[in-house]
């Protein structure tokens, strides 16, 4: 059995279609194939999803970073969607032959070029992380691009200690790090991207909900430094309310870490409850990236109960989730196995 790796960059930019293309382009190596290109003005990122034999996809994440750090300069970048750096994450996730520990040798591997090719503040999340308190990408992400410098320079960030430097690359404030940010790796299993729509054009419902459904809660009162908090929904749901410019509406906006626990059915019927209890009625959902098919199945088996054939049961899903709002949702291209066996044909 061939090993298979998924490689998931997210770059902060959305918008320039030929800078994007450009940078995509250094990702065009023998043995690693690239599954999906997915821009978003609104969030002024994209997602970028390659996957193949493991040294070929660590080669073409890498050429891909040095690509995105000589061309985006984070001083000038803006959009809705959290971010530290050009390459803002950069996760590696086993699919096939290949375990989380080697993907998080990967991960790490290819940070330490990036470093040393760019000078860029490389930091390692998940798998790959150096020390239990920097596995959680949030954490490393606190105060964004913005509280980067003061974190460098030791200033009044608002980050611990624990997580306060790069693992690889600049630890003071440079040029380099001013114009790259900061660029997360790691390994992970496989996480979902995945957006509900809310017809509100302020996300004032879809920040509550966000809240609502995540598992790290809201705070729901402060005293001092202190603060009180109550645990979400879905302990394995990340979520936020965005606005949606381009469109005149506003997203829950998702990450699902554990689709046993949390698949796309369980997080767009949870959304849609408790939109209506605001009065609102969703309109449809988004997917960022691929899913695995048993998430499609599952949804399709509740939508189409009578449906026993998988791209049966997948329509069904597309039509019950609201896949196709934005356009043609194509299952093919964006459902995990199907995209890799077609990849590898």
């Amino acid at each position: 059995m061939n090993a298979i790796v998924e490689c998931v960059p997210n770059i902060s930019e959305g918008r320039d279609t030929d800078l994007i293309g450009t940078i995509v382009d250094a990702a065009r190596i023998d043995g690693c194939s690239i599954l999906s290109v997915e821009p978003d003005a609104d969030y002024n990122r994209t997602v970028i999803t390659l996957a193949g034999d493991p040294e070929a996809v660590a080669s073409a994440a890498t050429e891909l970073s040095v690509e995105a750090i000589r061309l985006i300069d984070m001083r000038q970048h803006s959009g809705e969607h959290p971010r530290l750096g050009v390459v803002d994450v950069c996760p590696f996730i086993p699919i096939q032959g290949i375990d989380m520990e080697a993907c998080a040798t990967l991960a790490a591997m290819v940070g330490a070029n990036v470093a040393e090719r760019t000078g860029a503040p490389v930091y390692l999340y998940g798998a790959s992380a150096s020390s239990p308190g920097r596995t959680k990408l949030s954490s490393l992400r606190r105060g964004e691009y913005e509280g980067l410098e003061a974190r460098l320079t030791d200033g009044a960030a608002t980050n611990h200690d624990i997580t306060r430097h790069p693992d690889f690359g600049a630890e003071t404030w440079t040029q380099e790090a001013a114009k790259s940010g900061g660029c997360t790796y790691g390994a992970r299993p496989v996480l979902i991207a995945y957006n509900v729509n809310v017809p509100e054009p302020d996300a004032i419902v879809a920040k509550r909900i966000g809240t609502i459904v995540r598992g790290s809660g809201r705070i729901i009162a402060r005293q001092g430094d202190s603060k009180l908090r109550t645990s979400g929904m879905i302990p394995s749901v990340q979520g936020m309310g965005v606005v949606l410019e381009q469109h005149g509406i506003s997203q829950v906006s998702m990450n699902l870490t554990n689709a046993e626990e949390c698949g796309l059915l369980h997080s767009f019927e949870t959304v849609k409850s408790l939109a209506a209890d605001h009065g609102l009625e969703v309109t449809g959902s988004e997917l960022v990236g691929l899913v695995p098919l048993r998430c499609m199945l599952e949804a399709g088996r509740w939508y189409a109960p009578e449906s026993r054939d998988d791209n049966a049961l997948v329509a069904a899903a597309v039509v019950g989730l609201g896949l196709d709002a934005f356009g043609p949702f194509d299952a093919p291209s964006r459902i995990i196995e199907w995209a890799i066996k077609e990849a590898m044909a």
